[in-house]
């Protein structure tokens, strides 16, 4: 069979980096990991395709050239999906279809030829050993658990690398949280479960063959889920397998905020090549934090926490949350604060939503709360419940924060701070990459002579320039990040 694997175009978030992306003339932020793992459990005979819509229009030859088309997505692709289910019915197309988007919705798809949900590596087979037998079924579910250590390495020759921004790979899935909020458990359970170190080294080698250089991306919803395996296995193969290949990559990845108690591991992680963690602080209320549950931030110094992930060498990006039922009206003043005193620059501040199937949901169902389908993004002044604060109050103190931390004195002001005190592991060699020029250029013309920042674009050019040269690129693509932010939130807010 030829088989088509297309992946939905993501509407201009926060983490899309639309805006930023163009600096370096690239087109989308990460590849469609999920499919191109699918892509490597189909059939090895058959002929495959990819289209990610983030870097290409989904063309009627590509479909008619097609037996079956593989759709996956998640939540926030759900229009650009609906889109390509229609084109693919016009054309009389199998569809199946997978991923968080369709586990999580899957009665809103009963057009869909073929659900192949949850995990694929359980439920594939089954779709496959069904196509074989002439006895496919609509729906192929389960409640177990996959083993990922049967797992493939994903078929990165399926994509033109040069369109992203970051390749990414996978190595534990699950969190041993349960956050109210959070629909991880729901879809990859409380146990993490991963691969091992020759697992994780394999797929190192396939980037790097493929002659990948730059940024990669641990995707795991909670990086530090198993700290054992962690500090005795992965990352000490990972620390030699960079050694012996001379580094060629930077390693990023998400992790809970009590990786800042255990001094060993952060080491650990530096000296791997991490040099970026996405923490989900959520609050600086405590009452919201015990109301969501977030056990690993409740009576903790959190302030104290950021700045000792960032002395070990790790840039903290936050994620945060208002809406919670226990914010008080001062939650927006204190938020501005807490992230200007962090210096955290990456401040992802959402309101607060409930995925389906997670507990807040089911409590809001409950009450009597839920109002419309969730968006899966949190970041479009949408809410699919009704909060305690008045709305107004709520959608007022969130436009404040957004205006504020992203406005160009205080956002500079925080990348200056951090630049200042920041120090990542000494000895690691400096690449050039021919984008890095495209970038300075670019943002000399479009931040430093046309934009509204431009007084504090120059002032940090030159601060960072003659005080702190190593941290150089990095200001400039700060610099390119804050244009970003600052575009994406103009445009949900002029839409109000």
């Amino acid at each position: 069979m030829n088989i088509l694997l297309v992946y939905p175009k993501y509407p201009d978030t926060f983490w899309s980096y639309r805006y930023a992306l163009k600096f370096i003339s690239r087109k989308a932020s990460f590849p469609p990991l999920g499919l191109l793992t699918v892509a490597s459990m189909l059939p090895g005979g058959w002929p495959k395709r990819l289209v990610d819509c983030n870097v290409q229009p989904l063309k009627e030859k590509e479909l008619r050239w097609a037996d079956a088309v593989f759709i996956s997505g998640m939540s926030a692709q759900k229009e650009s999906a609906a889109e390509i289910i229609e084109q693919c019915k016009d054309l009389g197309k199998m569809i199946v279809a997978g991923g968080p988007l369709f586990t999580a919705h899957s009665q809103g798809y009963g057009d869909v030829d073929h659900l192949v949900l949850n995990e694929a590596e359980i439920t594939l087979p089954e779709f496959l050993r069904d196509l074989e037998n002439g006895t496919l079924k609509h729906s192929y579910t389960t409640d177990r658990w996959a083993d990922i250590k049967s797992t493939p390495i994903p078929s990165w020759d399926l994509i033109n690398m040069k369109h992203y921004g970051s390749m990414n790979i996978q190595y534990s899935r699950g969190c041993p949280y349960d956050c109210e909020f959070c629909d991880i458990t729901v879809l990859y359970g409380r146990v993490p479960r991963t691969k091992t170190k020759e697992q994780v080294s394999a797929e190192l080698d396939a980037l790097y063959n493929r002659g990948w250089r730059g940024g990669v991306f641990f995707v795991d919803d909670n990086f530090i889920g198993n700290k054992e395996k962690l500090r005795k296995e992965i990352l000490p193969s990972i620390v030699e397998w960079m050694k012996s290949h001379n580094h060629p990559f930077n390693f990023n990845t998400e992790a809970s905020i009590n990786l800042a108690d255990d001094e060993e591991l952060m080491r650990l992680m530096t000296r791997a090549g991490f040099d970026t963690v996405f923490v989900g602080i959520e609050s600086p209320n405590e009452e919201s934090l015990v109301e969501c549950k977030k056990v690993p931030n409740n009576n903790r110094d959190l302030v104290g926490s950021v700045k000792k992930l960032q002395e070990f060498g790790l840039e903290v990006q936050g994620g945060f949350i208002v809406g919670f039922d226990q914010d008080p009206s001062t939650i927006f003043e204190r938020l501005i604060q807490f992230i200007q005193e962090t210096n955290i620059v990456t401040a992802m501040v959402g309101l607060l939503n409930a995925p389906p199937g997670t507990r807040l949901h089911k409590r809001l169902l409950g009450e009597g709360r839920i109002l419309s389908a969730f968006s899966g993004n949190n970041t479009d002044f949408s809410m699919n419940f009704l909060p305690r604060m008045d709305i107004q109050t709520l959608m007022e103190g969130y436009h404040k924060v957004l205006n504020q931390i992203y406005s160009p004195k205080d956002y500079y002001k925080r990348v200056k701070r951090f630049l200042k005190d920041y120090k990542p592991i000494e000895g690691r060699p400096f690449r050039f990459q021919s984008h890095y020029v495209k970038a300075l250029v670019k943002s000399v013309f479009i931040l430093g002579i046309v934009g509204k920042e431009r007084v504090y674009y120059w002032r940090l050019f030159f601060w960072s320039l003659f005080n702190r040269p190593r941290m150089f690129p990095l200001a400039i693509t700060f610099s390119i990040y804050g244009f970003h932010f600052r575009r994406v939130f103009e445009q949900y807010m002029s839409g109000l």
